[in-house]
């Protein structure tokens, strides 16, 4: 009886350590596999930017990011998917959110970026223009669909969104002693290089002392805003007077984007 005791014991140990081995070896294939996966994916979106195709570009990373949350690297190819989506943006590239439209007599940039709610600079950069001459007949493809903003004060994050979904997210500077006012505002006013006017001063566009950088995007709150920096290092920090500073090639990027009425929504 002792025997087959022993006998019975020894068999669950052999069995016990051979399962143990399989899920080990199990766990080595699978690790194996989604490095494979994995290089097989990033080469995918790498080539794929390479031809321009973002769209695919765009899915493989989604791709990855999904099958991959926990890797070391996934900043970095959140990062990749923002750059990615802008560039769609900015592209002639079809997609759902944007229409190809056909000149017609009258038309100026202006009204054509007025009547679907969007920019002469976005216009012109998505169809390669370097001037505002368009001509009768021309096709252009045109961005139709509505962007908003969101301030984040406690994480000094701008994020701009489009359906719902996260396009980018920029590094911003908010008010000291958190005196950015909280709610929900539209853009009203854009002007390139403006000029600050302070108390008791008129300090030009590209002065070392204009603290309102290449761009100025104000707000239905009267002198409050989106504009550029000269003091790019305190990105990231309460230090303002109530404003929301960015760098100026990002400013300057959302400015290109983004047309008057676009609704930004501020929150603690």
């Amino acid at each position: 009886m002792k025997k087959i005791i022993t006998l019975a014991v020894i068999i669950l140990i052999v069995a016990a350590s051979g399962l143990l081995i399989f899920k080990i070896a199990s766990r080595a294939q699978a690790k194996q596999c989604a490095a494979g996966s994995l290089s097989d994916l990033l080469a995918k979106a790498k080539q794929a930017e390479a031809s321009r195709d973002y769209l695919a570009a765009k899915d493989a990373y989604q791709k990855i990011i999904e099958g991959f949350p926990s890797s070391r690297d996934l900043i970095l190819w959140q990062k990749k998917l923002e750059e990615l989506s802008i560039k769609i943006i900015v592209s002639d590239i079809s997609v759902p959110q944007s229409v190809v439209y056909e000149v017609k007599s009258g038309d100026t940039l202006v009204k054509i970026a007025r009547d679907f709610k969007t920019t002469v600079e976005l216009i012109k950069k998505s169809n390669n223009l370097s001037t505002d001459k368009i001509v009768l007949g021309q096709k252009l493809r045109v961005w139709n669909s509505a962007f908003n903003i969101l301030v984040d004060k406690s994480q000094n994050l701008l994020t701009l969104q489009n359906m719902n979904e996260v396009v980018k997210t920029y590094t911003v500077s908010t008010g000291a002693n958190n005196c950015t006012p909280v709610g929900t505002f539209k853009i009203v006013n854009k002007i390139v290089d403006p000029t600050w006017y302070k108390a008791g001063a008129v300090v030009a566009s590209g002065a070392p002392e204009n603290i309102l950088g290449t761009r100025w995007m104000g707000l239905d709150l009267k002198s409050y805003g989106i504009h550029g920096t000269t003091e790019p290092k305190n990105l990231g920090k309460q230090v303002t007077a109530g404003c929301v500073r960015m760098a100026n090639p990002e400013v300057e990027e959302l400015y290109t984007i983004v047309p008057v009425g676009t609704e930004v929504t501020i929150v603690d």
